[in-house]
C-alpha cells in the first residue's frame, strides 16, 4: 500500500482495546476504524511470531479497512554490536520482520540500530552500516527489496541513533526511510522540542537536505511525549496529559502542512496510544489539515 495520503495510527493497542469488548487480533481494523485510524504498527520487539498465514489474514482485514501496516522489528536486533553472531543474528530478524509486513500487504520495518558500548559512535556506525548492508543483499535475495528498512532515531544517549546517525544510514539505500522519533529526539536533546519550536523545522531541513524533498515528505513518524533524565536522556513513555515534558504535536502539524508532508506517524503513549493518535489527528485537522 503506497503511502499517498497522511495516516494516523497506534503501536500496537491501547488500554482500552479490550474495554471496548475486543480481544482478537483480528479484530484491532474494527477497532482502529471506531477510532478512526488508518496505520497500525504491529508490534513484533519480543520476536516475529506471526504466521505468512496468520499475516496474510490481517493484512486482508486492515485493507478491508483502508489501514496501512507497519511492523516493529525485534528490540534486540543491534546492527552496531561487536560480536559478528549478533549481527548476523539480526540480519535475520530483520528479514523475518520484513517478511511479516510484506505478507500483511505493508512496506515498512522499524528496526533499532543498537548501541555504542564500549567503542566510538563513529565504529559503531561503520558497524550498522555493515550489518544494513547485508541486510538490504538478504531482502534482495528473498524477493523483498520493496520492504523499506526504518531506522529509528533512539532516546538514550548511549544508543546508536542521532538524527545524523539515522540519516547516514538511510543514506545507503533510496529505499531506506528514517523513523524519525520525536520523543526520542527530545529527550536525547533534554527538551530542546520543547523549548525551541525551530527545532522541528531544523529536523526537516537536515533530512531534505541528505535525502532530498520526496524522502522527506514521506518519512516515518513516531510520536509520544517521553520523560527523561540527565544525562542519560530517555526514561519511559507518557501520555498525552502529561504537563511537564514534551514534545508538543502542534508545531509539527503545522510544518507538515507547511511542506506537503504526507508521513505515516505512529504513536508510541503509554497505554493511551491509540487515543492520542486521535488526538494528532484532530490537532492536524484543526491546523487546516485534510486526512482523506
Amino acid at each position: 500500500m503506497n503511502t499517498v495520503k497522511i495516516r494516523f495510527g497506534p503501536a500496537g493497542t491501547s488500554e482500552s482495546f479490550t474495554k471496548m469488548g475486543f480481544r482478537k487480533n483480528e479484530q484491532v481494523p474494527g477497532y482502529l476504524e471506531q477510532m478512526g485510524l488508518n496505520a497500525y504498527e504491529y508490534q513484533c520487539g519480543r520476536g516475529v511470531r506471526i504466521s505468512q498465514e496468520q499475516a496474510e489474514k490481517f493484512g486482508k482485514l486492515a485493507a478491508q479497512k483502508d489501514v496501512q501496516l507497519s511492523v516493529h522489528a525485534p528490540y534486540y536486533i543491534s546492527m552496531s554490536s561487536l560480536e559478528e553472531e549478533k549481527r548476523v543474528k539480526s540480519v535475520d530478524y530483520v528479514v523475518q520482520s520484513a517478511r511479516a509486513v510484506s505478507a500483511m500487504g505493508g512496506e515498512r520495518i522499524v528496526v533499532h540500530t543498537g548501541s555504542c558500548g564500549k567503542i566510538s559512535r563513529l565504529d559503531a556506525l561503520e558497524l550498522a552500516m555493515d550489518t544494513t548492508r547485508k541486510c538490504l543483499q538478504a531482502l534482495k535475495e528473498e524477493g523483498l527489496e520493496k520492504v523499506r528498512i526504518c531506522p529509528e532515531t533512539m532516546g538514550k544517549l548511549n544508543q546508536l541513533g542521532t538524527l545524523e546517525e539515522v540519516l547516514e544510514l538511510c543514506g545507503m539505500e533510496e529505499n531506506m526511510l528514517p523513523c524519525v522519533d520525536f520523543g526520542h529526539l527530545n529527550a536525547r536533546t533534554y527538551g530542546e522540542l520543547q523549548k525551541d519550536e525551530a527545532a522541528f523545522s531544523r529536523i526537516f531541513d537536515q533530512i531534505e537536505n541528505k535525502l532530498g524533498r520526496d524522502r522527506m515528505r514521506i518519512i516515518h513518524i513516531h510520536f509520544s511525549k517521553i520523560a527523561y533524565t540527565t544525562p542519560g536522556g530517555e526514561k519511559c513513555h507518557l501520555t498525552f496529559a502529561d504537563t511537564e515534558y514534551g514534545p508538543e504535536f502542534e508545531p509539527l502539524a503545522e510544518l507538515l502542512l507547511k511542506k506537503g508532508c504526507t508521513p505515516t506517524i505512529i504513536c508510541e503513549s503509554a497505554g493511551t496510544q491509540a487515543e492520542d493518535a486521535a488526538k494528532m489527528k484532530e490537532l492536524y485537522q484543526a491546523a487546516g489539515g485534510k486526512t482523506e
